[in-house]
């Protein structure tokens, strides 16, 4: 059985073939597969940690594509589900001339909204130690209903809970939306990683602000990592709280830094949860995910571009 489950959408990006063009100006896409939950798996496999993806794809070429590079990477996919009246979901993502990413998606409805309660592959997640999940998979019914139902199951089963809300505005009905759905869970996680980004928008306050993170902090959370980018990580536990530095890179995508970031640092909890209360260790951990969210932004796509623990390491020892 996978250590940790990762619940959630796995879709196609298309990201344009030139780099620092709007989507209306791409002459050619390339195909990456994607979705962040998906990613993270990958990302864990990728690292010698042991994981499993839940979700739905469409019962097509994309969705098959997607199973089987699961498959490839090393990802354990009992939890895949083929949907015979839905598409898999695509996005459309560009990369602007300073590497940011600007999002267009198709999904109506795309076969990981329709995700049910009742196909559930329950015995993955009682059985897993980390259960990671994220918010776009609150966005409509049933999947909503799922996820709270996956919840539930690890909650009762002992597993700790991961949450990476990963703001994604354009599937939102409003900004307000957004936020009311993102924190309608928050009070349940054991682990978040939250982006700068991302504290400014939940809090709509300034993301360097104490006050704006505290107010995001609940005192049953073992860990909130605050990710801020190319210079690191900020870090909260009950007891502890400090900065860990980033790596400099040449980014050219920094589509699935975060996912590498979350896959290492889950990795490095299965092994070992004394890193919630041991600094020494939490820092060595979120150096690593540091250089492993890095590197990820050296090439194109997310999956693609995940690193292995000795690429890692070779970035951390230069």
């Amino acid at each position: 059985m996978a250590s940790i489950v990762c619940f959630g959408e796995m879709l196609i990006d298309f990201v344009p073939d030139t780099a620092g063009v709007s989507l209306a100006e791409s002459q050619g896409f390339l195909k990456a597969p994607g979705g962040a939950p998906a990613n993270v798996a990958c990302a864990i496999a990728k690292l010698g940690g042991s994981s499993a993806f839940i979700g739905k794809v469409g019962k097509d070429e994309f969705g098959y594509m997607l199973a089987d590079i699961l498959k490839k990477n090393g990802v354990n996919a009992d939890g895949v589900l083929f949907d015979e009246h839905a598409r898999t979901a695509l996005a459309f993502v560009t990369l602007k001339k300073n590497g940011e990413r600007e999002f267009m998606f198709y999904r109506n409805p795309s076969a990981d909204m329709l995700l049910k309660e009742s196909e559930l592959n329950m015995d993955l997640i009682k059985n897993s130690k980390i259960f990671h999940y994220g918010s776009i998979s609150l966005i409509t019914e049933p999947c909503r209903s799922a996820h709270m139902a996956a919840m539930k199951t690890a909650k009762q089963a002992g597993v700790l809970l991961s949450y990476d809300p990963n703001v994604r505005l354009p599937l939102w009905p409003s900004p307000e939306a957004a936020r009311h759905g993102i924190m309608s869970i928050w009070n349940e996680a054991d682990f978040i990683k939250v982006s700068d980004d991302e504290v400014a928008f939940l809090t709509q306050k300034d993301s360097d602000s104490e006050e704006a993170v505290k107010s995001l902090w609940r005192d049953h959370f073992k860990l909130m990592v605050v990710t801020d980018g190319e210079k690191g990580c900020r870090y909260y536990t009950k007891n502890l709280k400090g900065k860990v530095s980033g790596f400099p890179v040449k980014a050219v995508d920094t589509t699935g830094a975060g996912d590498s970031f979350v896959g290492s640092i889950l990795c490095s909890i299965a092994k070992d949860n004394s890193i919630f209360t041991d600094e020494g260790k939490l820092k060595e951990a979120l150096k690593l995910a540091n250089a492993c969210g890095a590197i990820c932004t050296t090439k194109k796509g997310a999956i693609p571009a995940l690193p292995s623990i000795s690429d890692a390491q070779a970035l951390m020892s230069k």
